[in-house]
């Protein structure tokens, strides 16, 4: 029996090997598909509603989507609609599809070894020593003890704050183990009808949150850097750098910038102190790379904030993290090639290091294509819905950007619409991360090569 069992996990390692490498988007694919209609067969269940009665299709299918592609978008609320049973399952789908995130980047990475340019080597295969598909088992368990570790640590700091809140200890873990899962898988569902608007000034609940977003943006491939050198930045490789670098200064400029549009609203930051203001301001700059969290009411914020998310959200977190978006380094890549050009320089360089063209081909492509699709996806909403460009657009990119943000309008739009959003979803957690494996797959080498002419660009 142990034989066998040997000889069937070594076949299922050549096939997961043998699929990786002639197909790896199909294999990503096939996989979250096969998690969200498990998790959709679930939600389906009598007994995952608060009320006793089985769940719509469309609903039960909308929300396992959100919770797998770890998004956040919901057509019902979760803390009320759902019932115990059915919030573990959405628990547990954010956890699977967060660690199928990180997982299913690494093994593409793997895939494609070096020649992936927009991720340059999600495993960081110099720390780790593993760069065969073989190892992905090891891999697998390295990734799950670092999140549920994070996630555990911000669970225990949250814990005694609920509390204090005149919540049971029993309500008050299952409050502070959801929120921590469901704030480093940047999924952005809450467990209470009330969500954390309550807690718009609590630094002790907040901050928490904040750092967990942060953290699982950043993508297992930063944090296991970081914490290979955490004492020698320079020995930090570039990807890592530029992750840190771009976010942050999304970070702070989002912030900021939020505080300037929002400060004399009366119905977000008016009413709120300074101290409280500031940490309202930090929190809604941090949530639009991908965190979905709010505290005060999106759909009331200016239409200024709203392009302004538009902008974060699109641009995301980091590759191979629970964030969605084109990534930070993606930005970073194409803004580095712009100051190249304006100065004359032949390579595109930063940190002492030079950066194929072949990643900044990737990088315009998958932002091309994103592009493409968020606004096919805005046309297809706005024929069915009749709602204004600025919530359909801020609703579009939310869903395709996996953030979960949005300005209220999810719940009444009609299926056809909460389809094209779970597609949506589906596409941007999977897409640019197969797209950016399959472009670099594909690349060819010529022996022939054309005349080089130049056309005019501007």
């Amino acid at each position: 029996m142990a034989g066998a069992g040997a000889g069937v996990l070594r076949r299922a390692r050549e096939y997961v090997d043998h699929s990786a490498r002639q197909s790896p988007a199909r294999l990503a694919l096939g996989v979250f598909g096969a998690v969200i209609a498990l998790i959709t067969l679930l939600l389906s269940a009598p007994w995952a509603t608060a009320q006793g009665g089985r769940a719509p299709f469309v609903d039960a299918f909308f929300t396992a989507t959100s919770a797998t592609t770890v998004t956040g978008l919901v057509v019902v609320p979760t803390g009320e609609y759902w019932s115990t049973w059915g919030l573990v399952v959405i628990l547990v789908a954010i956890k699977v599809g967060g660690l199928g995130v990180m997982t299913l980047a690494s093994l593409l990475g793997m895939a494609v070894s070096r020649r992936i340019g927009l991720t340059g080597r999600l495993l960081v295969a110099s720390e780790s020593k593993m760069t065969r598909l073989g190892e992905v088992g090891s891999l697998v368990r390295t990734v799950i003890v670092t999140s549920t570790a994070l996630e555990v640590t911000i669970a225990l700091v949250l814990l005694p704050r609920f509390h204090m809140y005149d919540e049971s200890w029993g309500q008050a873990a299952w409050h502070a183990v959801f929120y921590a899962v469901s704030a480093f898988n940047n999924a952005g569902f809450v467990p209470t009808p009330e969500g954390l608007a309550p807690f718009v000034s609590d630094w002790w609940v907040l901050l928490p949150i904040i750092l967990g977003v942060f953290i699982g943006s950043l993508g297992f491939p930063v944090i296991l850097n970081i914490a290979s050198h955490l004492r020698t930045p320079r020995r930090w490789n570039l990807h890592t750098k530029l992750t840190l670098v771009t976010s942050s200064a999304l970070v702070v400029g989002g912030s900021l910038l939020v505080a300037a549009f929002e400060w004399t609203n009366p119905a977000t930051f008016k009413q709120l102190d300074a101290p409280a203001t500031f940490l309202a301001s930090l929190f809604a700059g941090v949530m639009p790379r991908s965190g979905g969290f709010s505290t005060v009411d999106i759909g009331q914020m200016h239409e200024g904030t709203w392009l302004l998310n538009d902008a974060l959200m699109f641009v995301g977190g980091g590759s191979a993290s629970t964030a969605g978006g084109i990534k930070v380094t993606t930005l970073a890549v194409m803004l580095l090639a712009i100051i190249a050009e304006a100065r004359g320089d032949r390579d595109v360089e930063a940190y002492g290091r030079r950066i194929s063209r072949d990643t900044l081909q990737v990088a315009i492509a998958v932002s091309l294509v994103s592009a493409t699709i968020v606004l096919v996806a805005s046309l297809l909403l706005l024929a069915m819905t009749g709602l204004s460009l600025d919530r359909v657009l801020f609703e579009v990119i939310s869903a395709f950007a996996t953030c979960g943000l949005s300005t209220g309008i999810t719940h009444d739009l009609p299926d056809g619409a909460k389809y094209v959003l779970a597609v949506l979803m589906f596409i941007g957690r999977t897409g640019t991360m197969t797209l950016a494996a399959a472009l670099a797959l594909r690349n060819r080498r010529r022996v022939i090569r054309l005349p080089e002419e130049r056309p005019i660009i501007g």
